[in-house]
């Protein structure tokens, strides 16, 4: 546990639950967790954790990503992937259960395909991920933004992306000007992107 001194703000370490665990209690865990941690604005994790800020443990991404998606604020465990113009592991991701994680991927910025279209958006949704957070372009933004997660890229393009299987799972990743490690937090709303090497509580 990690308090910031300047604050009664205090910071907890996010621990997965054991393989001994049912599955059920694992989920509703997360996702209580999800509820909560959703209410946890951007503005105030910033005015009560400049310690935090300053030491790194606390990362503002740059004011790039549009939003999309019905939830304006989601936050949850990172799940990190890093691809290029090929969205085959993103989908076996997002295929498997989310347990109220997010999605991030790093798709190296590119802006001449998309990586994530309306059936992954519905994918993520029903595998109950918390939200998806791309370095790179969405499509479908209709069919995304009626979806119940959070979404946010760089922009939305029509081209789909390559279908081959190249990338990496679990790696850091650079996005948005920050270094971005698995199993780290993510936080969004409105304002803006925050991750934290912790799990955040009040």
């Amino acid at each position: 546990m990690h308090t910031d001194p300047k604050s009664d703000h205090v910071l907890f370490i996010y621990i997965q639950p054991s393989s001994s665990s049912s599955s059920t209690s694992s989920v509703q865990t997360l996702k209580k967790q999800q509820v909560k941690m959703a209410a946890l604005a951007t503005a105030e994790i910033c005015d009560t954790n400049a310690t935090h800020i300053t030491s790194g443990d606390l990362r503002v991404l740059h004011p790039v990503f549009q939003v999309y998606g019905q939830a304006r604020g989601f936050s949850g465990p990172i799940v990190t992937l890093k691809v290029f113009e090929d969205n085959v592991i993103v989908r076996a991701m997002l295929e498997t259960k989310g347990e109220g994680r997010v999605l991030v991927i790093d798709g190296g910025g590119s802006m001449r395909c998309a990586l994530v279209g309306g059936n992954l958006g519905q994918l993520a949704q029903s595998n109950g991920w918390a939200g998806i957070v791309v370095n790179g372009c969405i499509r479908d933004v209709d069919e995304i933004n009626a979806c119940d997660i959070g979404v946010r890229a760089l922009s939305s393009h029509p081209l789909k992306s390559n279908k081959k299987g190249t990338g990496d799972k679990h790696v850091p990743i650079y996005v948005g000007g920050a270094f971005i490690r698995d199993g780290e937090w993510l936080y969004a709303d409105s304002d803006g992107i925050i991750v934290s090497k912790f799990e955040l509580s009040v």
